[in-house]
């Protein structure tokens, strides 16, 4: 059987047409399969704390163990007092524990022979604060130095702040974080003609805690700060969209 030459010419000019078609789709899936619209949203809110944790510790120095103990004692309720009158409550304030240690002093005789005598036993106790009411905490631990005058060997520390519903503020931030990059993506597809598909990917940033208007840098492991009343949180999520 012969075969009309026209005939067979079309027929392959029509498969080679098809050819080309599949192959100009299949690349363009690809082409647009392999890329993506990745942008970094961001979200920060300022906040202030609303819990206190601040600490002071006392020592005292005696030859007599009973003795060291005894005016511990008397320093503790001396704290105790003065703690109750700034106004704070007795469930908010905790005494640790009291440590003993047995001093010694080092002396080297005319022959250079070391040898130790005893000094006496030192005891010390550390006074541990948690409140809510931020502004009786600030101004007892300023004002607690005033019981140095009355014989008490004292050492306060800066009081730490922090906020009680940080996993809230965390969870609000993260879904302002992914509107944000969602914003983001959609004014590029625009600006690019695209349409903004499907989000295929999202990594979370480190959740950073800085004092407000500090010059404090984050950190690659998040930054965490205590020692401001007023804080700003800020946290980042990366996503990825397929433009269609």
């Amino acid at each position: 059987m012969k075969y009309n030459p026209i005939i067979i010419a079309l027929i392959a000019g029509i498969v080679i047409i098809a050819s080309a078609c599949l192959f100009s789709n299949a690349y363009r899936y690809k082409f647009k399969s392999s890329q993506t619209i990745t942008v970094n949203g961001n979200a920060k809110k300022d906040f202030e704390s609303d819990l206190v944790k601040w600490n002071a510790s006392y020592s005292r120095k005696n030859f007599d163990l009973k003795g060291a103990s005894d005016q511990l004692a008397e320093d503790r309720e001396l704290v105790r007092n003065f703690l109750i009158a700034q106004g704070l409550k007795a469930e908010e304030i905790r005494f640790e524990a009291v440590n003993i240690n047995k001093e010694f002093e080092y002396h080297t005789d005319g022959k250079g022979s070391s040898y130790n005598t005893f000094s006496g036993y030192t005891l010390s106790q550390t006074v541990g604060v948690e409140s809510k009411d931020l502004n009786k905490v600030d101004n007892a631990s300023r004002e607690i130095s005033t019981l140095i005058s009355q014989g008490l060997e004292l050492s306060s520390s800066t009081p730490n702040y922090y906020y009680s519903k940080l996993e809230d503020l965390k969870l609000e931030l993260i879904s302002q974080a992914s509107k944000n990059a969602h914003q983001r993506a959609q004014n590029i597809a625009t600006e690019s003609s695209s349409t903004l598909g499907q989000l295929v990917k999202a990594d979370l940033g480190v959740f950073q805690i800085t004092g407000q208007n500090d010059n404090e840098e984050f950190s690659y492991g998040g930054a965490f700060n205590t020692t401001s009343r007023k804080k700003t949180a800020n946290i980042t999520v990366k996503a990825s969209y397929l433009p269609l």
